[in-house]
């Protein structure tokens, strides 16, 4: 098995239940309010962890009670934080998560130390790149060091996933230049491209532009509909397993990481892409982020013939 190292973010996620979603002005009851292990690195790396793969993780906390739980979350799921810094006087990251009675949610995001990770923190860590195969990033660190460890990774020779979240508008080619896989859902994708993007003919054309600004393969997920896979050479849609959806939280995340480790394993791409659907399908039968991440066993239970897991 292939070694996979997530660099990213760390945060604690207050997620926030409510029947609906607040219009501007208006005041209304929530439901409860929990406080969750997230942010999108860490979700990740987590995942892959639990999920059974060889895993570590590049990122910051602060030396607060936050980046303690953060850290021991993913040492009880296998996952190697020895390149988790911890940041003297910083604060580890939060996201306070809003979900409504359909499971849809709403995240704002306060970077903390995940905006510490810098090229500089990197290089005391470049090790962890030098001995893993994939290489995972999102973009809730700093653009700039994301592309910085891209070209690292690219001269490596290493497989580099890029998750667009949150997308970012008018990146210059240079950034997507040498990106194995992106793996925007359907308003990352319009960001991404400038450009609204309704009908899948419309999402196929908009993955294309990427691939000219040189990522190799897109996989756009559509949430409750599947995901669109478009390369060169290929254009697949993937119908989703229909499930009732309690929260979305870390469903994407969960879709990276399944879709990486299977990836490691030596699995073909329409195989780690069918695995990521299974993982994610479960976790949004679920409640929080890595709360709502399976186990293996229990991914294997479902069984690849299932059509409904809740």
């Amino acid at each position: 098995m292939k070694k996979i190292v997530v660099i990213g973010s760390l945060n604690m996620d207050s997620v926030i239940e409510t029947p609906y979603m607040p219009k501007a002005g208006e005041t209304i009851s929530g439901k409860s309010v929990t406080l969750i292990p997230g942010g999108k690195g860490a979700n990740q790396a987590y995942a892959a962890g639990i999920l059974g793969g060889r895993v570590s993780m590049i990122g910051a906390v602060g030396r607060d009670a936050f980046g303690e739980i953060l850290k021991s979350n993913l040492d009880r799921a296998g996952v190697d934080t020895s390149s988790v810094s911890v940041i003297e006087g910083g604060t580890t990251g939060q996201a306070f998560i809003t979900v409504d009675g359909s499971g849809e949610n709403s995240i704002i995001i306060i970077a903390g130390t995940n905006g510490m990770v810098t090229g500089e923190l990197i290089q005391e860590h470049i090790e962890k790149i030098r001995e893993s195969d994939i290489v995972i990033m999102q973009l809730e660190i700093p653009v700039e060091t994301v592309e910085y460890v891209k070209d690292l990774a690219v001269s490596m020779g290493k497989t580099v996933i890029i998750d667009p979240a949150p997308a970012v508008a008018g990146l210059p080619d240079s950034f997507w230049q040498g990106v194995d896989y992106i793996k925007p859902n359907e308003t990352e994708l319009e960001i991404l491209t400038g450009r609204k993007l309704r009908t899948l003919e419309e999402l196929k054309e908009g993955a294309r532009t990427l691939l000219v600004r040189g990522v190799k393969h897109v996989i756009a997920s559509l949430g409750g509909e599947g995901c669109l896979f478009v390369s060169e050479q290929e254009e697949t849609f993937f119908p989703a397993r229909k499930v009732t959806a309690v929260d979305t939280t870390a469903a994407g995340d969960s879709f990276t990481a399944a879709f990486a480790l299977a990836l490691s394993e030596g699995k073909s791409c329409s195989e780690a892409i069918r695995f990521g659907q299974k993982v994610s399908a479960i976790a949004v039968t679920r409640k929080g982020a890595q709360t709502s991440i399976p186990t293996r066993e229990e991914v294997e239970r479902v069984g690849d013939a299932s059509e409904n897991l809740g």
